[in-house]
């Protein structure tokens, strides 16, 4: 059903294919480009490269022409790239990703694959970005808090959390300060109503005023 559109490599590559598939590539990869646009906070320089990403890797597909050890060092190629740069968020890898499988595919001259997918996966993407689905409790936050090292903290915040939150754990203690102060991190659930400013004077209270980060559980902020 998804035949390739290639000839044969004894007949080679006849230009009207390759600027067909050059051509899908890049309409692809605009589509690509402008779903991230809408459901992502991005740039226009990120988005620029999601759109000409697919005829690239289509480029590169063709010119390797099906030898292995030529994929494999142009894959090699890639992992130094994206090892070397700097780490994007989850949907940046996800729509990257996306666009070189379109690129693949153009590449092999599997077009109608390449539009199915594209279809499907925009349908997803949108589908879960506009929904609850798959949507963690937005009442949980990070709590980290400085306390002096002869603080008994193993009980000392109960009532506040007993007051303000549904749930509060704490996932991690380390030393700071040549050992003189505990950085604690506690995984806490917020009551519905309940004020985050108020939540924090009160932590602030009883840690003599030392810092103190409330935060969502996806930024990695320290104090």
């Amino acid at each position: 059903m998804f035949n390739t559109i290639f000839e044969t490599q004894a007949t080679g590559l006849s230009i009207t294919s390759a600027l067909i598939c050059a051509a899908v590539a890049l309409l692809l990869g605009v589509i690509i480009a402008f779903v991230h646009m809408k459901t992502s906070q991005t740039t226009k320089g990120f988005l620029v490269t999601l759109a000409t990403l697919p005829i690239l890797v289509m480029a590169v597909m063709i010119m390797i022409n099906g030898n292995l050890g030529t994929s494999i060092a142009i894959l090699g190629a890639f992992s130094l790239i994206r090892f070397r740069s700097i780490q994007g968020q989850a949907k940046d890898l996800l729509s990257i990703f996306f666009a070189m499988t379109i690129g693949l595919a153009c590449g092999m001259g599997h077009i109608l694959f390449a539009t199915v997918v594209t279809a499907i996966s925009i349908a997803s993407i949108v589908l879960l970005s506009y929904t609850h689905f798959l949507e963690p409790n937005p009442k949980n936050r990070v709590l980290k808090v400085v306390v002096p090292e002869d603080f008994d903290y193993e009980e000392m915040f109960d009532d506040i959390f007993q007051k303000y939150t549904t749930k509060a754990e704490l996932v991690r203690m380390k030393t700071i300060n040549m050992g003189s102060l505990y950085k604690l991190t506690y995984d806490v659930t917020m009551k519905q109503g309940a004020k985050e400013k108020a939540f924090l004077d009160e932590i602030r209270v009883k840690n003599c005023n030392l810092k103190v980060l409330l935060s969502h559980p996806c930024m990695e902020e320290e104090i």
